[in-house]
């Protein structure tokens, strides 16, 4: 459900009434359903999903065939303060997570998409974690794992993620550039039916020049990682110039780019998808999807927030989970 105060209660009463998801799958919403109840009746949203108690969660999750509500009673309903950053909506939100992780790795649900929750509120309550991502990745032991945001007009993946620009160079290696090569080139094989197309960005402006930008990071990390790729049998090319490298002709013959740090992508993505692109960590043992913005405290529980990601990463958590065809 994400943070409590936020805008997740209210895209979760979106998805719980959207029948085009329930078509695909049943949507479970980890999270307070007195909280749900709160906003449903304050923006008069229908709440008439099934709430599901923890102790009798194991029992019913077998038997689900539409969607349902599992009250984890993670937070007082009556004290939360829409908008405001409170370290009791961030141990909430934290424990939803949780919860999902535990549901995924016993086989009780088939994949999981989170809702935003907001990182200064989480390491409030004294947990302190960049983000979903890192959780994820921690609680599930994934021995390599990365960030990818998809969208109908781009998809990244993030060698680096939540971490300071002054961070990234010493993060940088072939083994780690090839390893979100591998994982991206195997889910967009997954997403999109055949062998994927990629580009990989480089880290200095032009791409290092041959060396006259940075400390030589593309040609030490980042070709011969390329070239293991290549020779793997992937189509990609790279390292490129990053502020060439999303053209729009090359962003249509290209289905993801590889970038080396959190803003090098994020900023094309929120720029031409910011209502349909989906956050996804690849590499876990379970399918893990996300929204692809945050809390929105400015306008949480105020009926103006849009649930297209929520809904769009319901959708891509269902379809990456179905058995393969």
């Amino acid at each position: 459900m994400g943070d409590p105060a936020g805008i997740g209660p209210e895209i979760c009463l979106h998805l719980l009434n959207n029948t085009e998801v329930a078509r695909h799958c049943a949507p479970v919403v980890f999270g307070d359903a007195d909280v749900l109840r709160r906003v449903s009746a304050q923006l008069r949203l229908p709440f008439n999903a099934p709430v599901i108690t923890r102790a009798a969660w194991a029992e019913a999750a077998a038997a689900l065939t539409g969607p349902a509500v599992l009250d984890l009673a993670c937070v007082d309903a009556t004290a939360v303060v829409p908008g405001t950053l409170d370290a009791r909506c961030g141990e909430a939100a934290y424990r939803y997570v949780l919860a999902s992780i535990e549901a995924g790795l016993a086989g009780e649900v088939d994949a999981v998409a989170t809702g935003p929750l907001n990182k200064e509120a989480m390491h409030a309550a004294g947990h302190k974690f960049p983000g979903h991502t890192e959780i994820f990745a921690t609680r599930m032991q994934a021995p390599r794992s990365c960030m990818m945001l998809t969208s109908p007009e781009l998809t990244c993946s993030f060698v680096t993620v939540h971490v300071g620009y002054h961070e990234v160079p010493g993060l940088l290696n072939e083994r780690r550039i090839l390893d979100v090569i591998e994982l991206t080139a195997a889910a967009m094989r997954r997403i999109r039916g055949r062998a994927p197309r990629l580009v990989v960005c480089g880290l200095n402006p032009h791409a290092g020049e041959h060396g006259l930008f940075g400390q030589r990071e593309e040609e030490r990390h980042i070709v011969p990682a390329v070239a293991l790729a290549r020779a793997q049998g992937l189509v990609i090319e790279g390292p490129l110039p990053p502020d060439t490298a999303f053209l729009a002709w090359r962003r249509k013959q290209t289905d993801a780019f590889i970038c080396m740090y959190h803003d090098q992508g994020h900023i094309i993505m929120k720029a031409l998808a910011f209502d349909t692109a989906i956050n996804t960590t690849l590499g876990l043992p379970v399918i893990r999807t996300s929204v692809d913005h945050g809390t929105a405290f400015d306008i949480a529980w105020q009926g103006k927030a849009n649930p297209g990601s929520l809904v769009e990463a319901v959708r891509l958590a269902a379809r990456l989970s179905a058995p393969a065809a």
